[in-house]
C-alpha cells in the first residue's frame, strides 16, 4: 500500500499534559487513554470526538504527579483542551489535569513544556489537627494522610513534628 502525499497526509499538535492526584494513587496510561476518549465523547458527541482524535503518545506518571503528550488533530486543538478540562478523576482517584502547552512536534513538546519536574516530595511526620500525622511534604505544601483519604494543606496549616 503506498503512502499517502505529504499535501494529504494528516496533520497533528501535541498538547503537553501535567497531571497531579493524591500520593496514593495509582493512573495508568490506558486508564488516562480511556478518560480522553470518554470526556472527548460525552462533551463533543461522537463526530466532534472523532474529528478530535484524542491520542496518548507518551505517559509518565509516578508518585503524585504525572506528565502526558496528547496527539491531536490540527484544528481541535481548542475542542480537545475543552474535553481534558473536564477529566476530574481516572480509575476512582481525584486528579487534576493541566495543558501546559501546545507544539507542532513531539521533540518540541517535551523540551518546552515537560522536561523537569518541580521539587521531590518527601514523607515526614506533622501535627495538623492537633494529633501527630503522616504527610508528603514538598515545596511548602503537605498532603496529610487522614483516616482513609488526605487533605491538602499549605506551610501555615501544620507544624512539623
Amino acid at each position: 500500500m503506498k503512502h499517502l502525499p505529504k499535501h494529504l497526509q494528516p496533520r497533528w499538535r501535541y498538547l503537553a499534559v501535567g497531571l497531579e492526584s493524591w500520593p496514593d494513587a495509582a493512573v495508568d496510561r490506558r486508564a488516562f487513554q480511556r478518560e480522553c476518549w470518554y470526556a472527548a465523547q460525552n462533551l463533543l458527541g461522537d463526530p466532534g470526538s472523532a474529528r478530535a482524535d484524542l491520542t496518548v503518545i507518551r505517559f509518565d506518571f509516578a508518585g503524585k504527579t504525572g506528565e502526558a503528550i496528547v496527539r491531536v488533530r490540527r484544528g481541535e486543538s481548542e475542542p480537545a483542551r475543552a474535553a481534558l478540562a473536564c477529566i476530574d478523576e481516572i480509575d476512582g482517584s481525584p486528579v487534576g489535569v493541566r495543558v501546559r502547552g501546545m507544539s507542532g512536534t513531539i521533540r518540541a513538546a517535551e523540551e518546552n513544556y515537560l522536561g523537569r519536574r518541580g521539587q521531590d516530595s518527601e514523607e515526614r511526620n506533622v501535627v495538623f489537627g492537633n494529633e501527630e500525622r503522616v504527610a508528603v511534604v514538598c515545596d511548602g505544601s503537605a498532603d496529610v494522610r487522614l483516616d482513609e483519604a488526605f487533605a491538602g494543606t499549605t506551610d501555615l496549616d501544620y507544624d512539623l513534628a
